[in-house]
């Protein structure tokens, strides 16, 4: 899902899609000329393979998002939550992409060998 950044107004907007088994429900509202704030919950189910045994699982994810979208670049440290739409088109599709290949891109382990104490080798 696609939105015009100038066509967000300074009255929360809300909005629900999914991407991938995982849907985002939340609110979009102008925060400053150049910035939008956009708070949401993501909810969903992902398959990740455990870091330890490699076998596949799922995984419900539940979280609330919070981010800054700006159609400028902005050089900040103070906000690291910003999201940069340079053409002026928030692609709402994108951020939960990203989300999801966030949690992916962590170590996983599946409940079997989060509960296993023992110590781990192999030797190639």
């Amino acid at each position: 899902m696609k939105i015009v950044f100038d066509k967000i107004g300074s009255t929360k907007k809300p909005f629900e899609l999914s991407v991938s088994n995982v849907s985002l429900e939340g609110t979009l509202v102008k925060s400053g000329y150049h910035r939008v704030q956009l708070e949401g919950q993501l909810q969903g189910s992902i398959e990740l393979a455990c870091d330890r045994c490699g076998e596949a699982y799922q995984h419900d994810m539940k979280s609330p998002l919070c981010l800054t979208l700006s159609d400028e670049i902005i050089e900040t440290e103070d906000d690291l939550d910003i999201i940069e739409f340079i053409d002026g088109v928030v692609d709402l599709d994108f951020i939960v992409k990203s989300e999801i290949a966030s949690v992916e891109n962590s170590y996983h382990y599946c409940e079997k060998c989060s509960s296993d104490e023992s110590e781990f080798e192999q030797e190639f």
